[in-house]
């Protein structure tokens, strides 16, 4: 399954943490506090794949998710992430 970390990764093989905070206008420990937790806000995510040329949409749900509490509705929700052809339907 792909996390939030996962993209945040491929965002800073591609540039460093201060381009994406200027690019995203973000605070300058945003990046790093998200790293500490594992995993980043909703918005930042899909403004990080819209950046990446990503579905925001995908990680905007994804980054919800992670952000959720253990439960049957996360863990029915993030099974169905992984499969291709129920995803999301928007």
């Amino acid at each position: 399954m792909q996390s939030t970390m996962n993209l945040l990764e491929q965002a800073l093989q591609l540039n460093p943490p201060q381009y994406w905070h200027k690019k995203l206008n973000l605070n300058r420990n945003a990046l790093h506090n998200a790293q500490q937790r594992g995993h980043i806000s909703p918005a930042i995510a899909g403004a990080l794949a819209e950046e990446l040329g990503e579905d925001p949409s995908k990680w905007i749900v994804i980054a919800a998710l992670e952000s959720e509490r253990d439960s049957a509705c996360k863990t029915r929700m993030l099974k169905r992430l992984q499969q291709p052809h129920k995803g999301l339907m928007m």
